[in-house]
């Protein structure tokens, strides 16, 4: 995301020149209030104001704005008199969400045999690893002819599989499924879920190859067209996601995929008259209101800095980039943003343009941020926070912290640092001041990271995201330091780097 400049002065982003009033202003209202304590069961600690606990969710006040976690990771809350209602608040930030951030809705369908499973799990997966002479042995056993031992042997390379993707570990997944199809080659659950994988993985044309074997099998499968439908749209094909859609909807219908279906139709509605070009990494639409030639110009910034982050971040993703070039109203109507929102990636680039007619330096820091969002959540499967998505694209674009280490220091001082567990989920409910206040720390924290190990120990960290149990803990993994370790680390910086 970015902040969104005055019409006048677009993609010259006077965020930066209000940070340090706005921060101020911001900080000032937090410490002014009395804190509450929400104490977690991994015994971390969030310093909040106006604490409430509702529908599973604890929902509390910091200097970032609303936050929420669930209940259910949090041990006590240490509470003051002070009361705080926000329902209203709290419906607004879920339509945005549900407007903005339509994620891949997908289940692991059932391959397994209902008798025997217990057993073939236990020889299959033991000791914390993957028993390969027991797999082995079972593929024996189909290719001598035991036609009746293909369930057991889909069941335990199914089994196999699921062990290596909760590890993390998807090429190892990937692999399992595709040995069991070698024997049950109609099996859809197996297809279904190898496609699953490649869709989360962004492989977004061998999901369509997997599906189209999958509809031969099960024509009328809702789930086969519920999947397709992702893959089709992730692959910036919108006429056969929406038709993908429309018939999963016929056969069964589902919340997720009406909603995924109706995103899809505003843009294929909104997209209808735009003129199209592509590179090797991008597939770009644009409106009427961009010339050819500004559309040239940013595809080619665009693969500079597509082959720059992807060896920085040692990550390529597989699959064309969708980027739509939209007027200031298109782009308001469609992605229903925050006015503070100057851009958005959604797994495509969605950027307004009116009024420019080459690449601008504001409007290459623009490209270079939003495509870092696309290497990032494909790098970590879609499972970055956002202050960690943020604060990478922000440095990536070539922004850095000397304009706000001033007013953040202040507040370090003042009792708020940073509460990095509070700025892991969606920041669309934000206000201006609030989203200053966040992307200020985020950006902070990551050039501490570079500071002190580089570049590559940004990658390591976002290949651990992709894997481990929660980000906190991918720090303690690979930098070994917790939240408020590198809460500590990033006022040094700043304190270092920034104070003469």
């Amino acid at each position: 995301m970015r902040f969104r400049a005055p019409a006048a002065t677009k993609y010259r982003i006077t965020a930066r020149i209000r940070a340090q009033s706005a921060l101020l202003a911001c900080f000032a209202c937090f410490t002014s209030a009395r804190a509450d304590t929400i104490v977690l069961k991994n015994g971390h600690k969030i310093t909040a104001s106006s604490v409430t606990v509702s529908d599973g969710k604890v929902t509390y006040q910091t200097p970032a704005g609303e936050m929420s976690i669930p209940q259910s990771i949090v041990d006590h809350i240490d509470k003051n008199d002070l009361t705080y209602t926000s329902a209203a608040a709290q419906a607004k930030v879920a339509a945005v969400a549900a407007a903005q951030q339509i994620s891949i809705q997908v289940q692991s369908p059932a391959v397994a045999p209902d008798n025997g499973f217990g057993q073939i799990a236990a020889l299959t997966v033991h000791d914390d690893s993957v028993d390969y002479s027991y797999l082995a042995r079972l593929d024996q056993q189909v290719r001598s002819g035991r036609p009746s031992d293909i369930d057991e042997d889909s069941a335990a390379h199914h089994i196999a599989a699921q062990y290596f993707a909760a590890k993390g570990d998807t090429s190892s997944a990937i692999d399992q499924y595709k040995q069991a199809l070698v024997f049950a080659p109609q099996n859809t659950g197996l297809l279904m879920n190898l496609a699953v994988l490649y869709l989360r993985g962004s492989r977004f044309t061998e999901a369509i190859d997997v599906l189209e074997q999958a509809r031969q099998v099960a024509p009328n499968s809702p789930d086969v067209a519920k999947l397709e439908g992702w893959a089709y749209y992730g692959a910036n094909k919108l006429d056969q996601a929406v038709a993908e859609w429309q018939i999963a909807q016929k056969l069964r219908p589902d919340r997720d995929v009406a909603d995924a279906l109706a995103k899809a139709e505003r843009d294929k509605s909104e997209e209808e008259s735009y003129r199209e070009g592509e590179t090797a990494h991008f597939d770009l639409k644009y409106s009427g209101a961009a010339t050819p030639e500004l559309a040239a110009d940013i595809l080619n910034a665009l693969e500079d800095d597509f082959h720059d982050i992807a060896s920085q971040l040692d990550y390529t993703p597989p699959e064309q980039i969708g980027v739509i070039l939209y007027t200031d109203q298109a782009f308001e109507d469609i992605t229903q943003a925050p006015g503070w929102v100057g851009a958005l990636n959604d797994g495509r680039l969605r950027i307004p343009v009116q009024g420019l007619t080459s690449v601008t330096p504001g409007l290459a820091h623009v490209l270079k941020h939003e495509l870092t969002h696309s290497f990032v959540g494909q790098k970590t499967h879609q499972r970055a926070p956002t202050w960690l998505q943020e604060g990478i694209a922000q440095y990536m674009e070539g922004k850095r912290s000397g304009p706000s280490a001033a007013a953040l220091l202040q507040s370090a001082n003042q009792g708020a640092t940073p509460q990095f567990a509070a700025m892991e989920g969606s920041w669309m409910n934000l206000s201006g001041n609030s989203a200053a206040f966040a992307y200020a720390w985020s950006l902070a924290a990551v050039e501490s990271i570079v500071s002190s190990g580089g570049m590559s120990d940004i990658s390591r960290l976002l290949d651990a995201v992709a894997t481990a149990p929660s980000t906190e803990q991918a720090l303690e993994q690979t930098l070994h330091e917790n939240y408020s370790d590198l809460a500590t680390q990033t006022v040094r910086y700043l304190q270092s780097q920034y104070v003469q």
